[in-house]
């Protein structure tokens, strides 16, 4: 792959509203041109705090969020969550998704996870690049799904660089269980050596799709575009499920991620062979038990929360859950946020 370095300008993003758009150039490969989209929200200054500084718990943090298979970054009141408290917020649309997918490109191939370091150490250039001058910013990491895969995998061969990593859903396990995927895992790398680009059979029927639509909240309503995100998942190739399948191999021998992890899951999974109502209440993509057991391979502090009628994504659950999963989610930054900075204080100068 040729690597391009070419300035970019922040742009005004589809979500509207206080989000821009970087495009990261990554060079090309036999597809053409390969980008990755940095969006940024910033929370919001008064002019008592341009003057006098921000007190606000997050004001020293940035946040990185990565996406999921067949997804894209869409969830404004994710962004607001963070920025309310300060803290400048990012998400990033790897290449060949989202607002990333170029024509002629096979959406979400790849065929090593470790590809994805160019996409985040773009990002995190960019990010520095927009740094306000001061003491050093802290780094949480935000994945959701195979986004949390692959962040969990970066932040422990990348150690120093995350002060906290938060996991929605992770995929850090296989749906039909380890002996499976060992089992597995041998035919998928021959057929992934010889024809990366071979599909599995669409096994998608919509309904977690169709879940998201039911639970639906016109309060808290959420737009999607159904090019970067359909309601079956984009083919399986391959070559991606091979390094997907190397990844979880990793995580259960054991990874040692030497920050603060927390894991929101579902209370429970659900087996999506035909339509019920019990799919709009559990995790209809993932094994739940199976995900957090793995998780305690992540290093040596995680924090599992479990989450009364969670989808597989917890923030597009029903109202209830949903609320839930954001004042979890919170009480854990606070008490996070405050450990991490009484830590500092009490370091070695």
């Amino acid at each position: 792959m040729t690597v391009a370095s070419d300035p970019q300008t922040w742009m005004p993003d589809v979500l509207g509203d206080e989000f821009e758009q970087l495009t990261l150039p990554l060079g090309s490969d036999d597809e053409g041109e390969v980008v990755a989209t940095l969006v940024r929200a910033l929370p919001e200054r008064t002019v008592w705090r341009r003057l006098f500084g921000d007190g606000r718990a997050l004001a020293d943090t940035d946040v990185l969020y990565v996406h999921g298979w067949s997804d894209y970054f869409f969830q404004k009141r994710l962004a607001r969550f963070w920025t309310a408290r300060g803290a400048r917020f990012f998400a990033l649309d790897l290449r060949k998704y989202g607002r990333s997918l170029r024509p002629g490109q096979t959406p979400g191939f790849i065929s090593d996870l470790a590809e994805y370091d160019a996409d985040i150490a773009a990002a995190l250039a960019a990010m520095q690049a927009e740094q306000p001058r001061g003491a050093p910013r802290r780094l949480v990491l935000l994945g959701h799904s195979t986004g949390g895969l692959t962040l969990s995998l970066w932040a422990a061969r990348n150690p120093g660089m995350a002060s906290a990593v938060i996991l929605n859903s992770p995929w850090l396990e296989f749906q039909l269980s380890r002996f499976t995927r060992e089992t597995l895992a041998p035919l998928v790398s021959l057929q992934a050596k010889r024809r990366p680009l071979d599909r599995a059979p669409q096994v998608d029927l919509g309904f977690y799709t169709r879940a998201q639509n039911a639970v639906a909240d016109p309060d808290d309503p959420v737009d999607v575009n159904l090019a970067w995100r359909p309601e079956q998942t984009m083919a399986v190739h391959a070559g991606w499920l091979n390094a997907v399948l190397a990844g979880h191999a990793a995580v259960a021998a054991g990874v040692a991620i030497p920050v603060p992890v927390c894991v929101l899951l579902s209370a429970h999974s659900a087996y999506p062979t035909s339509w019920s109502e019990d799919l709009t209440r559990a995790d209809s993509v993932l094994v739940v038990d199976d995900i957090a057991r793995a998780a305690l391979k992540l290093g040596p502090s995680i924090t599992i929360e479990w989450i009364e009628g969670a989808l597989h994504d917890v923030f597009l659950s029903r109202h209830d859950a949903r609320e839930e999963a954001y004042e979890r989610l919170g009480h854990w930054v606070d008490g996070w946020s405050a450990a991490d900075r009484a830590a500092r204080l009490r370091a070695p100068r």
